[in-house]
């Protein structure tokens, strides 16, 4: 294995659904943006509730990407 150096990010992903889709919302919307994503750790998890129930979840995450070599050209 090879030595890498990480860069963190903080995401915040949202659902109505469920902790796992907002992970997913946060993690596939970086990956549009952000090249080479290769960890995340969840740090928070809130939800917003209404009449009693859960009504949205929001997670917050840090996710790594891998910085690439200075030599390598982006794109």
């Amino acid at each position: 294995m090879s030595d890498h150096v990480y860069k963190l990010v903080d995401l915040v992903g949202t659902s109505p659904n469920s902790i796992e889709d907002a992970i997913n919302n946060a993690i596939s919307r970086a990956n549009e943006t952000i090249r080479n994503l290769r960890w995340y750790e969840v740090t928070q998890i809130r939800g917003h509730v209404e009449g009693g129930r859960t009504d949205h979840y929001q997670v917050v995450l840090k996710a790594a990407f891998t910085l690439e070599s200075a030599g390598k050209s982006a794109g």
